[in-house]
């Protein structure tokens, strides 16, 4: 059974960033950078490997600079060219999408997760789409958002990427209900936000990857607040699973929440070590401040 594509992605960039002030009082938390590219590059770049062919980005006020990176730098480039730099000219080329695959609508207020998807409706259309969030950073060999591609071709529906958080950080986290035993792929049965501690239905945490069916939609409209005062994406969700399948998808790879500081710095560790030349040098640093 075929089922439509997945051609088209949102990236909701419209938060404050409030954990990393002041750095982020005029510099978006998505572009803080990891080694040496900026948060955002690594998901659009997951993006790309997982087929994506259009990403629309859901921003927010001072969030311009998001959409400069993705463009054009034409003093810069010029600049380089006169200096003869090729390798440095083919890292912008490889970073820009082509023409007319990103598109840029406002979250014009802070209502949440849910409210933001809802703001791309009418550029994703009638068909199925994904949604990453760039706080979270996925390390691994084949993206997780192909992976997540996989397994919809295989099965259609909704697929959610999930991973195991230890019990007492439930009540942090979106969480699934299954039956049985986890397996790599799984029916989910329900699901809660950030449950209270000792009521969690697993511990199997939505890791911030999603692929949604168009009717979501129709639901975020209606969507009232839910917790934390904002239109919650689970909540709608919720609401979907009672007419149309959700699976979840245990990942291969690694995942870094670079919406906290700990997380930012592990993240940034990681992709470092990735790296032999600079492994070569950075591992003795490490031993250095480990051991001080």
């Amino acid at each position: 059974m075929s089922f439509k594509r997945i051609r088209k992605a949102v990236l909701p960039v419209a938060g404050l960033g409030t954990r990393f002030l002041p750095a982020t009082k005029a510099v978006p938390k998505e572009m803080l950078t990891i080694v040496d590219r900026p948060i955002i590059q690594y998901v659009v770049d997951e993006a790309r490997e997982a087929g994506i062919e259009h990403v629309v980005f859901v921003t927010g006020r001072n969030k311009h600079v998001i959409e400069d990176h993705f463009d054009i730098a034409y003093e810069l480039e010029e600049t380089l060219k006169e200096r003869n730099k090729k390798a440095a000219l083919k890292i912008l080329d490889d970073i820009r999408p082509a023409p007319g695959t990103t598109s840029f609508t406002r979250q014009q207020a802070p209502l949440g997760l849910g409210h933001a998807i809802w703001c791309a409706r009418d550029l994703i259309g009638n068909e199925p789409f994904a949604i990453l969030l760039p706080d979270v950073l996925i390390k691994a060999e084949k993206g997780c958002l192909r992976q997540m591609v996989e397994t919809y071709d295989h099965s259609g529906g909704n697929i959610i990427a999930v991973e195991e958080v230890p019990d007492d950080q439930t009540q942090n986290y979106g969480i699934i209900r299954i039956d049985g035993e986890p397996a790599r792929t799984m029916p989910i049965k329900g699901m809660v936000e950030k449950p209270t501690p000792g009521t969690a239905p697993s511990n199997l945490m939505i890791t911030g990857r999603y692929i949604l069916q168009p009717e979501i939609f129709d639901l975020l409209a209606m969507q009232g607040k839910g917790a934390g005062g904002e239109i919650q994406l689970t909540d709608a969700m919720i609401a979907l699973m009672e007419r149309q399948s959700f699976t979840g998808l245990r990942f291969d790879g690694t995942s870094y929440d670079c919406g906290s500081k700990a997380g930012f710095l592990s993240a940034n560790i990681a992709y470092a070590l990735s790296d032999p030349d600079l492994a070569r040098d950075l591992r003795p640093l490490l031993s250095n401040l480990l051991e001080a």
